[in-house]
C-alpha cells in the first residue's frame, strides 16, 4: 500500500491540512485541523496504507493553537 501524508499548515490567520498536493482550510485552530486530518487519516490506515501526520510546534509570540498572538 501507499503513503499517507498529512500536514497541519498555517493558511492566513487560520490552518489547513495539507494532502497530496490539496490544502484544505479554513480551521479556526490547529487542533481542529488536527482532528480532520486525524479522521482522514484513521480511514487510510484502515485501507492498509502507512501514515505520517506533522503539526508544528507553536512558534514565540503565537497562541496555543491559533495564529493570533496571545
Amino acid at each position: 500500500m501507499g503513503l499517507a501524508q498529512y500536514a497541519i499548515v498555517p493558511s492566513g490567520d487560520e490552518w489547513g491540512v495539507l494532502h497530496d498536493g490539496n490544502l484544505n482550510g479554513g480551521y479556526a485552530t490547529k487542533e481542529a485541523a488536527f482532528e480532520s486530518a486525524s479522521a482522514a487519516a484513521s480511514l487510510a490506515i484502515r485501507q492498509g496504507h502507512e501514515v505520517h501526520v506533522s503539526v508544528p510546534g507553536r512558534e514565540e509570540g503565537e497562541a496555543a493553537l491559533t495564529r493570533r498572538a496571545q
